[in-house]
């Protein structure tokens, strides 16, 4: 069975086309390299604010059934960073170690990581994770959190997904 995954850029600018997506790319870019199984990934650019990403992500989860959204930006203190207040709106059950250590392991590379808002949550049997927008910063978190993930989705009921262990080695308790 393929697992459905999107990955939602949330930025005016790329939305509008005035700035190129890279955090989407970034971020399909690692799901292909770390998951073994198959996976099939979308990647969604959709602009700013609370109605726009909440209104995307009850759609992909209630309508698309996606196992796994990924967000990236949104998640910092600029007037229309709104994801954190999106997501709020979303999920029926939060996930807030997922940003813990996010901010953590970002905080050893800048000290800026401490002013990101990043969450994670269940919606039905969907898992969606707020990602930073930066490619390298997409990468350090989701080298964090991912080692938990697909057996969140085994929790709740989602698609399976299986990793390369030879790069990243998914945490599943022995039965």
């Amino acid at each position: 069975m393929t697992v459905r995954i999107a990955v939602l850029t949330v930025s005016d600018r790329a939305s509008r086309g005035e700035y190129e997506d890279l955090g989407g790319p970034a971020a399909k870019a690692w799901l292909e390299r770390v998951i073994s199984s198959p996976a099939e990934i979308a990647i969604h650019v959709i602009p700013d604010g609370i109605e726009s990403v909440r209104d995307t992500l009850v759609r992909l989860c209630d309508e698309d059934g996606v196992d796994l959204v990924l967000t990236t930006g949104g998640t910092g203190p600029s007037p229309r960073d709104l994801t954190p207040e999106a997501m709020k709106e979303v999920l029926e059950k939060e996930l807030p170690g997922f940003g813990e250590l996010m901010r953590k392991v970002s905080l050893e590379q800048v000290p800026t990581a401490i002013l990101s808002r990043q969450t994670a949550g269940t919606r039905g049997k969907t898992l969606i994770v707020n990602l930073p927008g930066k490619p390298g910063s997409i990468d350090i978190c989701l080298t964090a959190v991912f080692p938990a993930i697909p057996f969140c989705l085994d929790l709740i009921g989602a698609g399976r997904i299986d990793t390369r262990d030879e790069i990243l080695k998914a945490f599943r308790p022995s039965k």
